[in-house]
């Protein structure tokens, strides 16, 4: 995991035959400025010289936050360090803690039926409907029935979701039960629950771990973890949690000023992002990211992650049950 400070960009130009090939690429640095543009200088050259000699390759690289390119260190703007933890300001305002070690992990509960039943549905659907215009003689009928029965195919899959999930217990009870389902064949794991506003947090406390280790992946797998969380968790090495609530949720309709909101901000509109971020602030203040419900599994802390506990209780607010979880 690397969360750098500084951020410099750098352009090298290459003419020949009347042609110019203009690369740009980035550079970081936790240390200076300077040392971020070296960076940049030295990538931009290397970029350039593997394109003459016939590389394909992107001639400017992106602008990208947390969930961009691998490769790329997590490019926030750093709020504070905490050993190995470090916390940053995402694209879109919220506090989010970065570590290398701690096993977070998001499940959400799903709002739309899963592909593989909307398919079953509309193949049941359109089966009818081709049945039923051979048996009147009519590909005029049938293709009316298929027509009909493409738009019912998505409320009534939601309408078979929802039955399937009230049969099981809803959301939060069948991501509970596969969290149990997951500890009682992994007797030495310990693992806090947290609601969030859309699901499940997961910490993993008994040991620590490493984002590419092939149990982390293998639990991501059992408790339903978010794809795009793991994915990002493999871009980066690393886990994240949110700290401080989804600006939408607590009455900030507007994006993060300027936009798109990604680290570094030209100096000259530093400070609209500061208005932008001094509201979020204030509005943020009262409410949680999350709260917690209980510790399952083993029981251990390990030591390493005890501290990593703290920070995220503290920052996220997360015994603090009267505020709203946003």
């Amino acid at each position: 995991m690397i969360v750098p400070d500084y951020w410099a960009e750098a352009r090298q130009q290459h003419r020949a035959a009347g042609k110019q090939i203009t690369i740009r690429r980035w550079g970081w640095s936790s240390c200076s400025e300077d040392d971020a543009r070296a960076m940049a200088e030295a990538r931009a050259a290397e970029a350039l010289q593997r394109l003459l000699g016939g590389e394909k390759l992107t001639r400017r690289e992106p602008k990208a936050a947390y969930n961009g390119a691998s490769g790329v260190p997590i490019r926030e703007e750093v709020l504070s360090r905490h050993g190995e933890e470090v916390v940053t300001r995402n694209s879109y305002g919220a506090h989010c803690l970065n570590t290398p070690r701690a096993l977070f992990a998001d499940v959400d509960f799903a709002s739309t039926p899963r592909a593989g039943l909307r398919f079953a549905v509309f193949g049941l659907l359109a089966l009818l409907a081709v049945i039923g215009g051979i048996h009147l003689q009519s590909w005029g009928v049938a293709g009316g029935l298929l027509l009909l029965a493409l738009l019912l195919t998505g409320p009534l899959a939601g309408g078979v979701d929802r039955l399937n999930l009230l049969r099981k217990g809803g959301h939060e009870r069948i991501a509970r039960q596969r969290l149990m389902d997951f500890l009682a064949g992994h007797l030495a794991w310990n693992v806090r629950l947290y609601r969030t506003p859309g699901g499940f947090r997961l910490l993993a406390t008994h040991q620590a771990f490493e984002a590419s280790a092939p149990e982390v992946q293998q639990f991501f797998a059992a408790v339903g973890a978010d794809p795009v969380y793991v994915r990002m968790c493999s871009n980066q090495q690393c886990f994240r949690a949110r700290l401080t609530a989804k600006p939408w949720r607590i009455g900030i309709g507007d994006h993060m000023r300027p936009r798109p909101g990604i680290w570094p901000v030209h100096p000259d509109r530093l400070g609209i992002r500061q208005q932008w971020v001094a509201a979020y602030e204030r509005a943020a203040a009262s409410h949680s990211a999350c709260h917690f419900v209980e510790s399952l599994g083993s029981g251990k802390v390990d030591p390493e992650i005890s501290a990593v506990v703290a920070l995220h209780d503290r920052e996220a607010r997360a015994h603090e049950f009267a505020l709203a979880v946003a």
